[in-house]
């Protein structure tokens, strides 16, 4: 696969370039008894070209951004909406994963890239209290629905893109796993 985009070479991260498409999306969220409540849903993402960032002319990276909504099967309306980075450093083939929710969350995973014959495998992690992959959060959120941890496993193969999330909660007085997983299919090329 190329990996040049508009001269800046993007690494593994070209394979993300896109607007990518499911309906084949379940979300496994905790309901007001932190009891397991299933939800079938579709969603949306949209990588673009981001560029190359320096920093302290030490350190080059390159960037591609991204819009990811998901919507209730049921009803169409959105429930959830999440914007943010997915960054490459090519000197250590690190991976990086910035990403934002409307809810009062933010956080930086770190991680890893694997190519496993046609499957290119993003896999991140981050921990609450981490310094350098952690979560920072609302003060509400840290009352009501803490982050403890977050680990995403994404996997792409040519236009199919698959992903599977698992965000550790501390939530209605208990500890709860938050798995969200999907596949979705690659409609268009957008450079940004």
């Amino acid at each position: 696969m190329n990996t040049l985009i508009d001269g800046i070479d993007y690494g593994p991260l070209a394979q993300l370039i896109g607007k990518w498409v499911g309906n084949r999306g379940l979300d496994n969220a905790p309901d007001a008894n932190a009891e397991p409540d299933k939800t079938a849903f579709t969603d949306e993402m949209v990588f673009t070209a981001a560029g190359f960032a320096e920093n302290a002319e030490e350190q080059e990276l390159v960037a591609v951004k991204y819009h990811h909504v998901v919507r209730k099967k049921s009803s169409g309306h959105i429930f959830h909406d999440q914007i943010g980075h997915w960054i490459y450093e090519p000197a250590t083939k690190a991976i990086m994963h910035s990403l934002t929710i409307p809810r009062g969350v933010c956080l930086l995973a770190g991680g890893n890239f694997e190519q496993q014959q046609s499957d290119a495998i993003f896999h991140v992690t981050a921990t609450a209290g981490d310094d350098s992959f952690g979560i920072v959060q609302s003060p509400f959120m840290l009352n009501k629905a803490k982050t403890k941890a977050f680990e995403m496993k994404m996997t792409v193969n040519k236009d199919t893109l698959s992903y599977r999330e698992v965000t550790s909660l501390f939530i209605y007085g208990k500890d709860f796993e938050h798995v969200d997983k999907s596949e979705l299919q690659r409609i268009t090329f957008e450079h940004g």
